[in-house]
């Protein structure tokens, strides 16, 4: 199946498109919205640094993280408090959106703030949700699940398909190999290409400790740019990261998430890989 291009307009002038010879998509920010100052002070910095490399920049933060380890965990504002949050970052910042849901009425609210809408790695193959997030008419990124095949992701692309949409990406973010780890299958990326759909590695999820560290998961941040420089070798669109200023302060997946400060060297690498490709590819 040939590719297919996704685009979206975010603001009146502006289209982003994502796909082959397109320009590398991030979407980046800090796992949970911990307020909104340092939400838009990292969302700040991050687009400052796109803009000079030349990158799409689509800021991640989550309203509500509803599968965090323990109950006892911070999960961020909730749905209406946090869409608040966004929408002002959206506007002040002329920045697009993304965010994920996890029950189907939470679809319609999301769907007026955000450009794309994201399902979650654990619930990827929820009918309902993946047809609540196509009748929004965004872009929907689906996270393949930890104990998904690639192949079998192609199910997740037919659903939303029937219901109409075709603006659809596709996220490699690890496999559950054993208990409290991940590996990344670098097939994963040209298998999951193949159903016609722009493909993104989470370079960070990818380096978690699911449940590793008792009552919450741990990561090796050490590995993001090994993970990461071998994905762009393997030919990706898009790249998931989850930055914050100090992960080590950071009320949720700090073990896995790259400092801010960490960014612009580490795409700096990654947009020289890219290039590498592009040169072998049409030689």
């Amino acid at each position: 199946m040939s590719m297919e291009l996704v685009q979206f307009s975010p603001f009146p002038g502006e289209n982003i498109q994502v796909g082959p010879g397109r320009p590398l998509l991030l979407l980046a920010g800090p796992c949970v919205l911990e307020g909104e100052a340092m939400a838009r002070d990292t969302a700040a910095e991050v687009k400052a640094i796109c803009t000079r490399l030349g990158i799409n920049f689509v800021f991640k933060a989550s309203f509500d993280k509803a599968n965090r380890t323990s109950i006892s965990s911070f999960r961020g504002p909730g749905l209406h408090k946090g869409l608040e949050i966004l929408a002002s970052l959206r506007q002040d910042l002329r920045l697009p959106i993304v965010s994920d849901i996890h029950e189907p009425s939470q679809a319609g609210p999301a769907g007026e703030v955000l450009d794309i809408i994201q399902i979650p790695a654990f619930l990827c193959r929820q009918t309902d949700l993946l047809l609540a997030a196509a009748a929004t008419g965004k872009v929907v990124n689906v996270k393949k699940g930890q104990f998904v095949a690639p192949w079998d992701m192609l199910h997740a692309v037919g659903k939303l398909r029937e219901a109409g949409c075709r603006k659809i990406f596709l996220t490699e973010r690890g496999a559950s190999f054993g208990y409290n780890n991940l590996v990344v299958d670098m097939r994963s990326f040209q298998v999951m290409r193949s159903f016609g759909c722009p493909v993104v590695f989470d370079g960070t999820h990818s380096v978690q400790l699911p449940g590793g560290a008792g009552a919450s998961s741990g990561g090796q941040r050490e590995f993001i740019p090994l993970l990461t420089r071998a994905a762009m070798a393997a030919g990706i669109d898009g790249l998931f990261l989850e930055v914050h200023p100090d992960p080590d302060k950071a009320l949720c997946d700090g073990p896995n998430s790259l400092p801010l400060a960490g960014l612009e060297p580490l795409l700096q690498d990654l947009l020289r890989v890219r290039s590498a490709l592009s040169t072998l590819t049409s030689a």
